[in-house]
């Protein structure tokens, strides 16, 4: 049992290779957890994170149970590591600030979900680009086949055969879709490339077992999606609006991808998402929180 009152669960395996998380301290006491998505890295919250950083926030970035190492790695986990990972993580970061937000991308907004339904203190959430469904516009054959890849992706013969995000990757910005397409690492240091079976089906199980607790979740949560999401359709954010027993906000981008945190409105998005988290008054230059967050 810990200080909060919230039992934790299973000791999350060792990260399998450099821990990437990173933390900065901000002007006022409130912060927020940032979480990075289903083979991603902390360093794609950057971009968010500097916005949230300029406004007066403590950041903290963890990386998750499974990931930083490879794909046979992240095979080793399943969402229930990821969500105990973050877990501890916002245990140890209560402890360092007097109000605790959490914010995060695909996976990592749902895992942020959980988060606050285990614990109530939580002040608020941030969803980006929520995901029950691989229904967007570029994933026609996932959406056809998704009755089937839930039934059997698990399975030993299956789960470990991957494949890559298919272009755009997410990204309506033009030179971030190179980068994506010829040079992951030096976009998201630490992410994989490719995205095994296994992997998506512990996602869409995570997914579910956020729509049924969802009801539970009081603290007030931003819904943040691209009007063309290239792999979830915006009724995913809708879908999580209803399901929500506390108040929700569903913010629409026109000039983004599934990428909202790195794409061309991250600004935007670490924004809207500072506003609906009461941004202390007190905020520091853009230089500063671009060095800060890049250190």
């Amino acid at each position: 049992m810990n200080a909060f009152g919230n039992p934790l669960g299973r000791l999350p395996p060792k990260l399998p290779g450099k821990d990437r998380s990173f933390r900065i301290r901000g002007e006022g006491r409130k912060g927020v957890l940032l979480l990075h998505g289903l083979t991603g890295a902390p360093s794609e919250m950057k971009p968010v994170g500097r916005v949230l950083h300029r406004r007066g926030f403590s950041l903290y970035a963890p990386m998750l149970a499974g990931h930083g190492g490879t794909e046979a790695d992240l095979l080793k986990t399943d969402w229930r590591d990821w969500v105990e990972s973050a877990k501890r993580a916002y245990l140890e970061f209560a402890q360092e600030v007097d109000e605790v937000y959490v914010a995060g991308i695909c996976a990592g907004g749902a895992i942020g979900l959980e988060l606050c339904a285990a614990f109530p203190q939580i002040k608020g959430a941030a969803a980006y680009s929520m995901l029950f469904e691989y229904d967007g516009w570029n994933m026609p054959k996932i959406t056809l086949g998704a009755p089937v890849i839930q039934a059997v992706a698990n399975l030993p013969g299956l789960r470990a055969l991957s494949f890559t995000q298919p272009h755009p990757y997410g990204f309506k910005d033009e030179r971030l879709r190179g980068l994506a397409e010829n040079a992951l690492d030096s976009l998201i240091p630490g992410a994989l490339a490719r995205m095994p079976m296994g992997c998506m089906y512990q996602l869409y199980r995570l997914a579910r077992h956020v729509e049924q607790i969802a009801p539970t979740i009081k603290a007030p949560v931003l819904i943040v999606h691209a009007a063309e999401d290239d792999m979830a359709n915006p009724r995913n954010a809708y879908r999580l609006s209803a399901a929500l027993g506390g108040p929700s906000e569903v913010a629409l981008l026109e000039d983004s991808y599934h990428m909202v945190h790195v794409d061309r409105e991250h600004v935007r998005t670490g924004e809207l998402t500072a506003s609906f988290f009461g941004a202390p008054l007190q905020a520091a230059s853009t230089g500063e929180a671009r060095a800060a967050v890049n250190a």
